[in-house]
């Protein structure tokens, strides 16, 4: 007998993505599973019930997650869903765990076997399944297209018989995944891009499409990288000198975008009220942290503020999801790609291989306990800080650890998500 997928609809109001798609459901039934979708899921990733259905699955209900073996979510589950789910489902979902102790030992008292996707190894094997990639890759297009609209001018340079409009000047402080599609996007509605980042490989990456790279670029700056590719703390000194700069940068562009979220932290604080006072008026400053504390001062989750200067500081939550139709896609293609490594092709039944690199990276809860090495005995010991979070993560996606073994044309893989066809 067929195991059970259950696909629920999110009840976070702020979440309109879902976590399969019509291609993924056929695959999975493909599988050997029996995929049921609760009616209404995708509906806010523009995928009606019928289209689920046509591929193979069947709508469902609530209590349907009750006889599912495994159930693929977007966000982390309530309490109210693990109610619902019966012990031993694994549950696979973006799980945003740190700071979220209780809520991770509640998975593990639900007895479920909880994975958390944005835990993924940067290994070229696991490159379509890395969720961070694939969402932050929409964040930083779509943080593009929001400045866009908040901005009341044209951002490419236009020569008329009345006049000549002048290109936007646009600041992307941080090039990681996200920071690399919005220079790219950018870029391709004809604004002049600068970017920052503190790690000097960056530096082609960023020229490679066609934006100026700035950086107080010392001794100090050129061994500002670890082995592993993530950024080192970098002493007052330097600080002070790169904040001196890009403070004189900030009050001459018409938008700057930020990117710097760190897991398991608070966003680090990049522009200060000082330097939004010395912006024109009229300037867009989008802050995708904003979830995380925020990397301006002044941003409000949920909100597009204006200064008393004439400045629109933009704080969407959920920015992926403002592209849900995108995201959902993308992200049913990570999730099902991580699922069907633990398939038993020949029994065509789930089959967890415990000691495997990508189940022991991602596996937050197993066997009514918490298992992950960074959150191991939640309920009993203090949590410990993640392995190797860099000092300062300049993407909306965790670590931009390229895979080693293969290389990428930049230009490329700014302008094509991954995971995308």
């Amino acid at each position: 007998m067929g195991q059970t997928v259950f696909i629920p609809r999110e009840l976070d109001a702020n979440e309109p993505r879902v976590a399969a798609s019509p291609e993924t459901v056929k695959r999975l039934v493909s599988l050997g599973f029996e995929v049921i979708v609760e009616k209404g899921a995708g509906l806010g990733s523009r995928i009606p019930d019928q289209d689920f259905a046509g591929a193979g699955g069947t709508i469902g209900t609530t209590a349907d997650a009750k006889k599912a073996d495994v159930v693929l979510k977007v966000r982390r589950p309530t309490d109210a869903e693990l109610k619902g789910y019966k012990p031993g489902a694994a549950v696979i979902a973006i799980m945003d765990p740190y700071g979220n102790d209780a809520a991770v030992a509640a998975m593990a008292k639900a007895g479920i076997t909880a994975f958390s996707m944005e835990f993924m190894p940067r290994i070229t094997r696991a490159q379509v399944m890395d969720v961070l990639s694939s969402q932050a890759n929409l964040a930083g297009y779509q943080a593009v297209i929001d400045a866009a609209a908040e901005y009341d001018r044209a951002l490419p340079m236009m020569m008329t018989a009345a006049g000549t409009v002048p290109a936007a000047k646009t600041f992307i402080m941080g090039v990681g995944v996200a920071g690399l599609q919005a220079i790219a996007t950018a870029r391709r509605l004809g604004a002049v891009v600068t970017a920052t980042d503190v790690r000097p490989a960056v530096k082609e990456q960023v020229q490679s499409l066609g934006a100026k790279f700035l950086a107080v670029e010392d001794e100090e700056f050129k061994a500002a990288e670890t082995a592993g590719g993530y950024a080192k703390e970098m002493s007052k000194e330097y600080q002070g000198k790169q904040a001196a700069l890009t403070a004189e940068h900030i009050a001459k562009q018409d938008i700057v975008i930020t990117t710097a979220l760190i897991p398991g932290r608070p966003a680090p604080k990049l522009i200060s009220g000082e330097m939004v006072a010395s912006m024109k008026p009229g300037s867009v400053i989008v802050d995708l942290a904003v979830e995380r504390g925020g990397n301006v001062e002044g941003a409000v989750p949920g909100k597009v503020v204006t200064t008393e200067n004439g400045v629109k500081i933009v704080g969407h939550l959920n920015v992926p999801g403002r592209v849900a139709a995108s995201a959902s896609l993308l992200y049913a293609k990570n999730l099902y790609a991580f699922l069907e490594t633990m398939v038993d092709k020949a029994t065509k039944q789930l089959a967890i291989k415990r000691d495997d690199e990508l189940v022991k990276a991602t596996m937050l809860t197993d066997g009514g306990k918490v298992v992950h090495p960074n959150f191991a005995k939640a309920d009993q010991l203090p949590r410990t800080e993640p392995a190797a979070i860099p000092a300062t993560v300049l993407v909306a996606d965790a670590a931009d650890k390229k895979p080693t073994p293969r290389k990428t044309n930049n230009r490329k893989a700014a302008a094509k998500p991954k995971g995308s066809a």
